[in-house]
């Protein structure tokens, strides 16, 4: 029995030991905390850009020949029923009567407002509306229910995607989530600790469409899913408390 004790507590400090992929590194004799990137500073006036590949639909109101996916025509046709324009390579979609219209880099608010003044050829004072319908981010790793999910609006926070997937599994790690951001060529990542309780709202960073979410679980994961697979019809908890009862 001792034998088996000691087994017990060696296999706990060999996986404390295993690597974590998402950990955070750091320099020998280093204990401060990584300060923020400034990419990841919150922004109250940050917009979206239509990027290569996005989903985007234009309502024109009482000319449902202009739009496409209108939201005001008798019969609503959105992305459901495959009714988009995609941005191509080249930054630009194809309009219905407009042709080519270059739109990469535009802010929904900019693209409005040029659509206006393009149908104002035709149309006194039209009212334009124009929707990216995959709008995305992405949450990964320990949450109830990890999912690709589609945002409306431009800001959301770290919180409120755990909490649309349904909040933190039991192994969640919350000293060293990530947030992945592409800006251009580069990808950058933030280390974001939620374990402490001082300056939380700070932590509860600002979350854009194109963002990835990573929660990495702890280390015992994969240690008490070792114990359910040795222990037959017991499951990894029951097993641990097995070997506690022991002591």
């Amino acid at each position: 029995m001792r034998y088996l004790i000691s087994s017990f507590f060696l296999i706990i400090s060999l996986a404390s030991c295993t690597p974590n992929l998402f950990r955070q590194s750091k320099k020998e004799g280093d204990n401060r905390v990584e300060a923020l990137d400034s990419i990841f500073y919150y922004n109250p006036d940050y917009q979206y850009q239509v990027r290569e590949g996005d989903k985007i639909s234009i309502s024109v109101w009482g000319q449902d020949e202009l739009g496409v996916g209108s939201l005001y025509g008798i019969y609503n046709s959105n992305e459901v029923y495959g009714k988009w324009l995609m941005v191509d390579a080249e930054g630009n979609i194809e309009a219905p009567r407009l042709g080519t219209l270059a739109v990469e880099g535009s802010t929904t608010i900019q693209l409005k407002d040029t659509l206006r003044t393009l149908f104002s050829k035709w149309i006194v004072k039209p009212i334009v509306d124009v929707k990216v319908l995959n709008k995305e981010i992405t949450v990964l790793g320990e949450v109830r229910d990890p999912k690709v999910i589609t945002v409306d609006r431009d800001h959301s926070t770290l919180l409120d995607l755990v909490a649309k997937c349904g909040g933190f599994e039991f192994y969640a790690n919350f000293k060293h989530v990530k947030v992945l951001r592409q800006v251009g060529p580069n990808v950058h990542v933030a280390n974001i600790d939620l374990s402490k309780p001082d300056d939380y709202l700070s932590r509860n960073i600002q979350i854009l469409p194109g963002d990835v979410v990573v929660v990495p679980s702890k280390h015992y994961k994969e240690f008490d899913k070792r114990i359910s697979n040795i222990i037959p019809l017991t499951t990894a908890l029951t097993a641990s408390a097995i070997f506690m009862g022991a002591l």
